[in-house]
C-alpha cells in the first residue's frame, strides 16, 4: 500500500529546516516528504518579508503545496504551524492532519498563566500586528529548546527569521480578531486528525492541546517527559514513529473501502 506524501509546516520564527532530520524517519518508512518555507521566512528573504503577512497567506500557501499532489497529502505542522495546516486543510483535499504542540485556534482559551502573559507581551512592541517582530533569545531559549545543549540552542536560533506580528495577532490574540482569522471547522477538513503535545511543554500545555483535540474531534497524545521541540528535542524519533503509526492506522480502513 503506498503511503501519502507528507507536508511538513514550521512554525513562528523557523522555517522548513525545523524537520531536517524528523523528515528522515517518514521518508525510510516510504512516505514522500517536503518541508517548505512559510511565505516570508525563506533563509535569504529580507528581514521584513514576514511583515503584514496573515495566518490566511500562510494557510494558501499550504493548501497550494496541498493541491500540487498527485495524492491527497498528510499535513504535519508544528506549534503555529499546526494552526496553519489546520486551517490549510480547509483549503485543499488532504488524508490527515497531524498537530506537533499546535497553537491553538479560534476560540480556545489558553490553560496557563504562561500563555495569557504571551498573549500580552507583544503589546510593548507598539503596534506589533504591523511589524515583522525578530526572534527573542532568552525566551527561545527558555520554553523551546529547554532540552537542546547550549550549543544546538544557539545553532537553531542562528537559522531563526522574523516573525509577522499580524499572524501573531491572528494567533494570540484571536478574540481581538473581528475576521476570526484562525477559526477552524473540522467538518470543512474532513479527515482525521492527531494532536501531540509534550508533557512538560509550557508554550503550548497539554490541557491546552486536548482541549483543541476535544473541538476538533480530535485524537490526543501526550509524550512524556517532552517539551515543545517536538520534532527536534531528545525523544523526537519515538513522536515520529508514534505519528507513522497512527497514520497506518487511520489509512488501513480507508484503503479497505
Amino acid at each position: 500500500m503506498a503511503r501519502a506524501p507528507i507536508i511538513f509546516v514550521h512554525g513562528a520564527f523557523c522555517g522548513g529546516w525545523v524537520f531536517d532530520d524528523f523528515a528522515k524517519v517518514f521518508a525510510e518508512a516510504g512516505h514522500p516528504v517536503t518541508a517548505p518555507d512559510l511565505p516570508g521566512h525563506g533563509a535569504d528573504a529580507p528581514r521584513r518579508a514576514a511583515a503584514g503577512l496573515s495566518m490566511s497567506d500562510y494557510a494558501r500557501a499550504i493548501a497550494a503545496c496541498a493541491d500540487a499532489c498527485g495524492d491527497r497529502p498528510v499535513l504535519i505542522g508544528h506549534s503555529m504551524g499546526g494552526l496553519v495546516a489546520l486551517l490549510a486543510a480547509m483549503r485543499a483535499r488532504v488524508s490527515g492532519v497531524v498537530l506537533l504542540a499546535p497553537s491553538a485556534p479560534w476560540g480556545v482559551t489558553g490553560s496557563t498563566m504562561e500563555e495569557a502573559v504571551s498573549a500580552v507581551s507583544l503589546y510593548a512592541f507598539g503596534a506589533y500586528w504591523t511589524q515583522a517582530i525578530e526572534p527573542d533569545y532568552p525566551t527561545f531559549r527558555r520554553f523551546s529548546v529547554d532540552r537542546f545543549a547550549r550549543a544546538d540552542r544557539h545553532s537553531l536560533y542562528g537559522r531563526m527569521r522574523p516573525e509577522s506580528g499580524r499572524a501573531l495577532f491572528e494567533t494570540l490574540n484571536w478574540w481581538l480578531d473581528p475576521f476570526m482569522t484562525t477559526m477552524v471547522d473540522p467538518a470543512r477538513i474532513g479527515a482525521p486528525i492527531l494532536a501531540i503535545a509534550g508533557e512538560r511543554d509550557v508554550v503550548h500545555p497539554p490541557a491546552t492541546i486536548r482541549e483543541t483535540a476535544r473541538r476538533l474531534g480530535a485524537g490526543f497524545r501526550a509524550m512524556p517527559q517532552m517539551s515543545h521541540w517536538l520534532p527536534g528535542e531528545p525523544g523526537a524519533d519515538a513522536v515520529a514513529t508514534a505519528c507513522i503509526d497512527w497514520l497506518d492506522a487511520v489509512r488501513s480502513p480507508l484503503a479497505a473501502e
